[in-house]
């Protein structure tokens, strides 16, 4: 088991931490569940996202064969 720290805003901290008592549920529990439910899935990007990488990659650049050849 490893130990970490995470920031995480106050209100929504004490509001899950309630969660989980009325609950009788153990926080770090709830945390490794939903972790591990994200790492099992295979991870989607935004399809916002992937357009506007698609529209950086067609911009202009420079193409370099060899780094120092060409700026010493």
């Amino acid at each position: 088991m490893v130990l970490k720290t995470f920031n995480v805003d106050e209100e929504t901290y004490n509001e899950f931490s309630a969660m989980c008592k009325s609950h009788g549920m153990s926080m770090s529990k709830q945390i490794q569940m939903f972790m591990e439910s994200i790492v099992s899935q295979e991870p989607k990007a935004k399809q916002e996202y992937l357009e506007k990488l698609n529209e950086i990659r067609k911009g202009k650049f420079v193409s370099v064969n060899d780094f120092s050849e060409r700026y010493g």
